[in-house]
């Protein structure tokens, strides 16, 4: 038995061709003389490691990490007399074989469980490679995707956007759908961020991360998708990299047409008449989204680092219907039958830019960080909607618009100083500052002028004010295998509505506390353990509180509420993460509560047409677990498993009556990725969402599959994707919404399968910047308002 003090083995291991760390490498500890495993560790994000409480002896040291070659120190020797042993930097080389010709590198997993979040590999989603950021979430765990592309995360709509770990002009939803695919090198799924980061959204944080190449030199990469029914794009990427300057610039352009089909059953009670409406028709929803974007990076120093970014873009979505309607009353019988032809369009350009700096203290963590962004977007929104007769006679008609501006500046100031060897202290200021303007109107087609007139009571020009600023600070260590994190954030929110020349306004000055805990375990195999809490907030949207009567359609009238509370959210989170061999386990269960919880309800705002307002109807509750599971048995076919099980629980008091709504919901995704030849991979994916109910409602479940088949040419350079979405027709959104005085049935679909042909090509061995995003995300934090 090995007497003497305990000591330390210590090291950083790192990319042996491109000098970058290697965050999450697992280091393990052997024997040397019975082989018998000692003790285990994981790279921080960084790559360093510390293995600790070894005794005095003889050891083996190996070092893995998916997709490099692993490395093992054969002898090292701590004697009784010894100080702590630094075994020094550790270079990884990257698992490079020669098969006929062809390069083959290790592969990174398609998803991977970090200790603070999943990271979605984009480039290993084949179905989606020719979609947007949407099509990648709907493959991955914790999120949620509908046929109409909404993407909820862990049940909720509400969450934070960030693209290069930066916030955006775009609503959550929007961004999601704006963004090619092609042009993402990976996607964060932050469920329970610190204190560091923004807490508005119940769920978290998607942090989407765009292609920068990591080579010296100059390289680039290029897209041409082409698919039925309209469906084309590109995009392009080109980087130059040096010593002291780096730079890149990207372009895309696409276009996505989905036709397909409606049909809605609503029926409206009065004291002694029930009034029905059924319609059944064709539709159409089209996007174009094109964007430009880029920046530089001056290495100033060793220690100093400036960077400016440009991103700039445009978009036009266009929905549009042809439906047939037959209404009528009970008592009463007759029949009125119709046509109705509506149109919806948004469209309109945006910009975004943004200087950092970051300078560093010569000592490991010791840095501060600053960062400016403004956001500036300009768009108009138009509806039309007609009423024709069976001779196709406009009877009745609307139109409304909707435009204004909308500006956003972001700063922060971050700093970070290590107290000790083992922990660390961050504080930091961070602001938001937005202004918006928008002007709403109406107008009613005239049937004898046979033109559309201007309605005052139903046009309205609101200015929107909202300021919040923020101090924050965390403080982190280890003890033992034990890590923990503690932080405090508080912020002060000024908010001012106005109706311009109608003498209302509306102001709100509070100020909120956001506490977060996070704790870790790693016992001597790697295996890990998590927990943490954390509180948010969801703010009520600008329209949300707008006090006015605005016309969607001729059945469907919305007001805001500017009595709206926000959403305050109490977050509980525990994960266990356990590799078996080539294989990993990941099991998380949640438990999360959300006061004055918000949701658009419905009432009867006259026969067959329904009022759609804001209304913070109670709390809700969300307890369940997520799993995750990645097996590698076979060279040729990585199966990934991923189920999502949860109760949710709504209750509350909405106009006068108490009500409460519970169900159980699961959703399933089974990703099957075969190897068939060294050039060659075959995707299908199968996804399935349970029903899931709302305070006046449910929302039914759906099955759906994905194909693709990838076939790399000329030594890799040229590669081309043949994508199906949709494969068997079974994806479809139906719905039921009811209260006391009415009842409305839903269902859509999309017209199947999707195919899309994608080409890609890159030229002097573009790969995707590991190295140059770790650095990002030091100095932009990963958070926004």
């Amino acid at each position: 038995m090995r007497r003497g003090p305990r000591r330390t083995i210590r090291g950083h291991v790192i990319d042996s061709e491109h000098q970058f760390p290697l965050g999450y490498a697992n280091i393990i500890l052997y024997d040397k003389s019975s082989k018998a495993q000692i003790t285990g560790t994981i790279t921080d994000k960084d790559g360093y490691f510390q293995l600790t409480g070894i005794r005095p002896g003889i050891y083996t040291l190996e070092v893995k990490f998916m997709g490099y070659h692993a490395k093992t120190l054969e002898e090292i020797k701590i004697k009784p007399d010894q100080t702590d042993i630094d075994v020094g930097t550790i270079p990884l080389e990257q698992a490079v074989l020669l098969l006929e010709g062809i390069q083959i590198e290790g592969e990174k997993p398609a998803i991977e469980y970090q200790i603070d979040k999943k990271v979605i590999n984009v480039g290993k989603q084949y179905t989606a490679v020719s979609g947007t950021a949407v099509d990648v979430l709907e493959n991955v765990p914790s999120v949620t995707v509908d046929i109409e592309g909404n993407v909820r995360l862990r049940g909720s709509a509400s969450f934070t956007v960030l693209i290069d770990s930066r916030p955006t002009v775009l609503e959550p939803s929007e961004a999601l759908q704006q963004i090619p695919a092609s042009t993402i090198d990976k996607i964060e799924i932050i469920t329970n961020p610190s204190a560091k980061y923004d807490p508005e959204g119940i769920s978290g944080i998607l942090n989407i991360i765009t292609k920068k190449g990591k080579l010296q030199g100059f390289q680039g990469i290029t897209n041409l998708n082409t698919g039925l029914d309209e469906k084309y794009g590109s995009d392009l990427l080109l980087n130059s990299k040096g010593t002291k300057f780096d730079a890149y610039f990207g372009a895309d352009y696409n276009k996505r047409v989905y036709p397909g089909k409606s049909k809605v059953e609503s029926q409206t009670f009065a004291v002694d008449t029930t009034s029905f409406i059924y319609s059944i028709g064709d539709s159409r929803w089209e996007r174009t989204f094109y964007g430009l974007r880029g920046g530089i990076d001056l290495h100033l120093s060793a220690d100093d680092l400036w960077s400016l970014g440009l991103r700039s873009g445009g978009r036009a979505m266009k929905a549009s219907s042809e439906l047939d309607f037959d209404e009528w009353t009970d008592p009463g019988g007759t029949h009125t039958l119709y046509s109705n032809e509506s149109s919806w369009e948004r469209e309109g350009g945006y910009y975004s830019a943004n200087m950092d700096y970051r300078h560093t203290f010569g000592k490991k963590d010791h840095k501060i960080t600053g960062q400016v962004t403004v956001n500036r977007w300009n768009g108009e929104e138009k509806s039309t909607n007609q009423l024709l007769d069976r001779n196709g006679t406009n009877t009745s008609g609307q139109l409304s618009t909707e435009e204004g501006p909308s500006t956003r500046l972001y700063t922060k100031l971050d700093y970070s100083l290590p107290v000790s060897e083992k922990s660390r202290l961050e504080t930091g200021y961070q602001s938001g500052l937005r202004r918006t303007e928008d002007i709403t109107k109406m107008y009613d087609y005239n049937p004898a002028l046979g033109e559309y007139e201007f309605k005052p009571e139903y046009s309205h020009t609101v200015e929107y004010r909202r300021d919040i600023h923020a101090l924050y600070t965390t403080y982190s260590g280890e003890f033992g295998r034990l890590g923990y994190q503690g932080g405090l954030r508080g912020e002060y929110t000024d908010r001012f509505i106005e109706l311009m020349g109608e003498d209302e306004r509306f102001t709100i000055n509070r100020l909120d506390f956001f506490p977060t805990a996070h704790v870790s375990y790693q016992d001597s195999r790697g295996d890990q353990l998590m927990a943490s809490y954390t509180r948010r907030i969801t703010r009520p949207r600008g329209w949300y509180l707008e006090p006015f009567l605005t016309w969607s359609d001729a059945f469907n009238v919305r007001q805001g509420n500017p009595d709206l509370k926000p959403e305050y959210i109490d977050s509980y989170e525990m994960g266990y993460q356990k590799k078996l061999g080539r294989n990993l386990l990941s099991l998380e269960g949640y438990y999360r509560m959300t006061h004055n919880k918000i949701e658009r309800i419905r009432s009867v705002y006259d026969a067959n047409i329904m009022l759609h307002s804001m209304e913070n109807v109670g709390t809700d509750y969300s307890f369940g677990t997520e799993l995750m599971l990645n097996l590698n048995e076979f060279k040729w076919w990585n199966l990934n498993l991923m189920g999502n099980l949860y109760n949710y629980w709504i209750k509350g008091v909405l106009y006068g009556d108490p009500f409460s709504q519970e169900s159980f919901n699961w959703r399933t995704r089974v990703n099957n990725t075969f190897r068939v030849r060294t050039s060659t991979r075959i995707q299908i994916n199968g996804i399935y969402n349970s029903p899931t109910v709302s305070s006046q409602g449910r929302r039914e479940g759906f099955f759906t599959t994905h194909a693709a088949v990838k076939q790399d040419l000329i030594n890799r350079k040229l590669t081309a994707t043949l994508q199906v979405r949709d494969v068997f027709g079974t994806a479809k959104y139906e719905s039921t919404s009811e209260s006391t005085n009415f009842y409305s049935h839903r269902e859509s679909s999309r017209k199947w399968p999707v195919v899309i042909l994608n080409i890609s090509y890159n030229f002097n061995n573009y790969r995707p910047d590991r190295q140059r995003e770790e650095g990002r995300e030091e100095l932009e934090g990963g958070e926004g308002f």
